[in-house]
């Protein structure tokens, strides 16, 4: 009774998660929706009950000893769901989120996922659609088109085919064509200016062929404005076209060919600033609401504010409105003048899948083919102030070269005691990333204003001056002139940067499974599966950059970086020259490396029916995602390089000196993700009513993570010491903070090689249940309790190196976007209208989430508070459903909240007294957030012959 009143209380924390219980009281916890299976056939015996081909075969739900939620056409369409994104609402163990590119959405289960915006990293819940899979789970994010149901399977997959992943995976399945005439026909009409319009038609062509073709036409416009520019951002405009051959000349032999090709012009996605509680105007800890003093007239001083935030100051100053920091979800961001969001994608494909049943055995064979290339320009400081921009050209994509091959046999022995399947799989991927990141036009005089205003040369801080300098004072002796020609150099940093970076990456992965299940009795079943895996991956990039000021900044202050008394301005001056991946030392050069490895997984299951409508398991299981290469050269280089002179940390100011490009590439290498999961479970299932409980723990070492520090984006891969680190990788001054760098406290938090272990945990549980008690109503709701956390002592790799100082707030705490606590609910109601024909529909479904932190590096600035989403369909259908008209709402409430919170790109200020550490309150980093949808509602009017 203790436990169940402490997990109450949690869940009734928020109010949020109050209203959770009550949904969830009303129509049972549970989540596995209805569906039916691919063919459109439901055994009478089984009651109706729901279909899945989780295991590689057909098979009642019910009866799949593994964790998984079945969503069908159905709900899909209720809840609205045009993309992966929205089956959020209908399974509290999945998250699926889009930040700075719809191009690199997440998805998450049970709080693991892969986070970021790098397209090296494969992602851990990937994307399977009519069995082929995507490259990366973003690729969701389009049109569907019709589907007849989707599944989503948590913990390590891998021996049943695909591609192996580490932490569950979604399957798409779209309808087939069918060998009887029919066609679908829909229009939605919404605010925004919302129109979707969508179609099918299906039918035979001869007695053994039948084809589909499914079509889909989205605009919208953009719940984002920018006024700077007279432009929405955040909008839709796509179109998305799919077409099948079915040819089935036996019972024994089925062949479907598919086809589809999807665009999207769009701009996307913009951010605003969090509010003034995190950016406050002053930086003073004690009252961070002070509102920023004037000067005469009301007109803020030309000076930067006592006690105040220094970046704020000077972006003021430079032309940033102040209310932009006081914002919050404000949905009027603001934009450089001349800079775009916009973006394009081009996704197609085709695939063919051949299922053969030989008499003994059944042959199914999957070959695929995919195209993908996603640009996007952006206003990449999220201001008004010109900082940082990607340019709307054909020389900053990203595009995925895809061939996919998988081979089963599976079949029955020993009179039907054993259910065998033995397969392979073949990937080749080739990736290739052109970017042209820059700074903005105002970047030299912003980083020179915020050297010069972030510490004890303030009084010299005039941001009309060249170098952000009124006079000039021999402040620094016999040094002043080089330094304060350093400082006209970055002043005059304006549209510097890469030109043309290229990075390609081609990826040759290839396994072989089994996955065997042994009727050990009638009740009693032993479930064996395992797989080989070997992945290559050959990399190579060539780069270009024509920011020479780096290198003349370096040469003017290099002689200065160790002596105490001028090693803060001069590292100041090389780092802000050449912050991010704005270096010429690395113009024209080039870089290659390739990295293989071989990893065996699997899996044991042992089930048990006790009586036909009850079924318990056990299981464990080991997974595996691919280690790769971070595609970010920011990785090569620090600002400042810290080399051992004589054993002592030394700065050094060439790049040549620590051997350069070449010699540095093994840093952009990191190691694969592996897990050891356990579950036990139990399912019962009456027919109408099911409920289903699952106990999960599940450990992961090189847990890999993908963290912006406000500068760079670092790839990590974490794991945990079985050593007490004494607080050394929780050191608050280790950081790499412009313009200081605390070379020190890098080598603190080392574990020795032979105690590293585990660094990533999530375990908890799981309650899943449906309930029909009428034909004509169904109530749904699920429960997920994920304690997804860091171990205490943490360590940055495999070897024990310490962990990187950006994640110092890591250790001990949970994952970012990791709710511990999850609700979801659903009632769907569809009563006969008289007696003439005509149904009803009525439908709501609601999301209930805790507090968690949405930043990866765990910034208390980050945090999300609890929050409920609820959707709802109203509408009248006709006689067999030929024709509906139906009025929804999505976000009915317009909660606002966050999908990341983020270091605003470059504008953190220098380190001193108070402001040392930009977790608190007033310190001097800035921070942004990408927004989720507000509230859409409209009307859908659909045919169907």
């Amino acid at each position: 009774m203790k436990s169940s009143s402490l997990l109450a209380a949690r869940l009734l924390r928020t109010s949020a998660l109050g209203l959770s219980i009550a949904i969830a009281a009303t129509a049972v916890p549970a989540l596995a929706q209805d569906t039916a299976p691919q063919d459109g056939a439901v055994d009478d015996n089984a009651n109706g009950e729901i279909v899945v081909t989780a295991q590689g075969r057909s098979q009642l739900l019910s009866d799949v000893p593994v964790a998984i939620s079945a969503v069908s056409a159905e709900t899909l369409q209720n809840s609205g769901a045009n993309d992966i994104r929205q089956l959020n609402q209908v399974a509290p163990s999945l998250l699926v989120s889009s930040t700075g590119s719809e191009a690199n959405g997440s998805a998450r289960i049970r709080g693991i996922g892969t986070v970021g915006d790098n397209p090296g990293l494969e992602s851990s819940v990937p994307v399977f659609i009519d069995g082929v899979y995507r490259s990366r789970s973003g690729i969701g994010l389009n049109e569907l088109g019709e589907i007849d149901r989707v599944e989503v399977q948590r913990g390590p997959q891998g021996t049943l085919g695909g591609r192996n992943s580490s932490a569950g995976l979604i399957s798409i399945y779209s309808k087939k064509p069918s060998f009887e005439f029919g066609a679908t026909a829909e229009a939605t009409y919404g605010n925004y200016d919302y129109w979707r319009l969508g179609g099918s038609v299906t039918g035979p062509i001869t007695d053994t062929i039948a084809a589909r073709i499914d079509g889909i036409w989205v605009k919208r416009d953009g719940f984002l404005r920018d006024t700077t520019n007279n432009t929405d951002v955040n909008n839709r405009d796509r179109y998305f076209v799919r077409g099948q051959l079915l040819f089935e000349p036996t019972d024994a032999l089925s062949i479907r060919l598919i086809a589809d090709y999807t665009s999207r012009k769009e701009e996307c996605c913009g951010a605003t600033y969090i509010d003034n509680s995190v950016n406050p105007y002053i930086g003073n800890l004690n009252n961070p609401s002070t509102p920023l003093s004037t000067g005469a007239g009301g007109t803020p001083p030309n000076v930067p504010q006592a006690n105040g935030n220094n970046i704020i100051n000077v972006l003021r100053d430079l032309g940033q409105p102040l209310a932009a920091f006081g914002q919050g979800y404000g949905r009027n961001i603001s934009v450089s003048p001349g800079r775009s969001f916009a973006g394009e994608t081009t996704d197609y494909g085709f695939s063919g899948q051949i299922d053969w049943d030989l008499g003994a055995a059944t042959l199914t064979s999957i070959t695929g083919y995919r195209e993908y290339r996603s640009g996007q320009a952006g206003d990449l400081d999220y201001g008004t102030v010109d900082i940082l921009y990607r340019a709307p050209s054909d020389d900053a994509y990203r595009q995925f070269h895809t061939f996919t091959q998988e081979l089963r046999l599976q079949g029955e022995a020993f009179d039907g005691k054993l259910d065998w399947l033995v397969g392979g799989f073949y990937a080749n991927e080739k990736l290739t990333v052109r970017d042209n990141l820059r700074f903005g036009t105002q970047y030299g005089r912003f980083a020179a204003c915020r050297l010069i205003s972030g510490g004890a040369l303030a009084g010299l801080y005039s941001p009309t001056s060249p170098g952000c300098v009124a006079a000039r004072p021999a402040a620094f002796g016999a040094a002043s002139p080089a330094i304060y020609a350093a400082l006209d150099q970055l002043d005059g940093i304006s549209d510097k940067g890469s030109i043309d970076d290229r990075y390609r990456q081609n990826d040759t992965n290839w396994a072989l499974f089994t996955h065997n299940i042994v009727h050990i009795t009638d009740k009693l079943d032993l479930t064996l599966g395992v797989r080989y895996t070997h992945d290559k991956k050959k990399f190579a990039a060539d780069f270009t950059n024509d920011n020479q000021a780096c290198v003349n900044v370096q040469n003017l202050v290099g002689g200065f970086l160790t002596n105490p008394a001028l090693a803060a301005v001069s590292g100041g001056l090389v780092g802000l020259a050449c912050q991010g991946n704005s270096t010429a030392e690395l113009d024209g050069v080039s870089i290659n490396d390739q990295r293989s490895e071989d990893e065996w997984t699997g899996t044991a299951i042992l089930s048990y029916k006790p009586v036909d409508d009850l079924m318990v398991y056990a299981s464990f299981a080991r997974g595996y995602k691919a280690g790769g290469f971070n595609l970010d050269r920011s990785a090569l280089k620090n600002p400042i390089q810290v080399a051992l002179v004589d054993g002592v940390p030394t700065p050094t100011t060439s790049f040549a000196a620590v051997g350069g490009a070449q010699a540095l590439v093994s840093n952009l290498q990191f190691d694969p993700e592996l897990v050891n999961s356990y579950e036990l479970g139990a399912k019962y299932s009456t027919g109408p009513f099911g409920l289903g409980v699952t106990l999960f723990r599940s450990d992961f070492k090189n847990f890999q993570l993908n963290t912006f520090n406000g500068s760079v984006f670092l790839v990590q891969t974490v794991n945990g010491c079985s050593s007490d680190l004494a607080g050394g990788d929780r050191d608050q001054s280790k950081f790499p903070t412009a313009p200081n760098y605390n070379a020190g406290a890098a080598a603190t938090g080392a574990c020795d090689a032979g105690d590293v272990s585990w660094g990533v945990r999530t375990e908890g549980f799981e309650l899943e249940a449906s309930l029909a008690p009428a034909p004509d109503f169904r109530m749904t709701a699920g429960l997920t309790y994920a304690n997804t956390k860091y171990r205490s002592n943490l360590v940055g790799n495999k070897s024990g190196a310490p962990l990187d100082q950006a994640l110092r707030l890591l250790p001990g705490n949970n994952l970012s976007n990791a709710p511990e606590l999850v609700a979801t609910g659903s009632i769907t109601w569809t009563p006969e209208i008289g007696s003439s024909g005509l149904t009803g529909l009525v439908y709501i479904d609601g999301r209930m989430t805790s507090d968690y932190n949405t930043g990866s590096d765990l910034f208390p600035q980050k945090e999300q508070d609890g929050y409920a989403l609820f959707n709802a369909r109203v509408g009248v259908r006709g006689r067999d459903e030929k024709w509906g008209i139906e009025v929804w709402a999505q976000n009915i409430f317009n909660k606002q909240y966050s999908q990341v919170a983020f270091n605003s790109p470059f504008q953190e200020g220098g380190v001193s007294g108070a402001f040392a550490d930009p977790q608190y309150p007033g310190g001097r980093q800035i921070f942004s957030q990408f927004l989720a949808e507000p509230r859409t509602y409209g009307v859908t009017l659909r045919g169907k012959f």
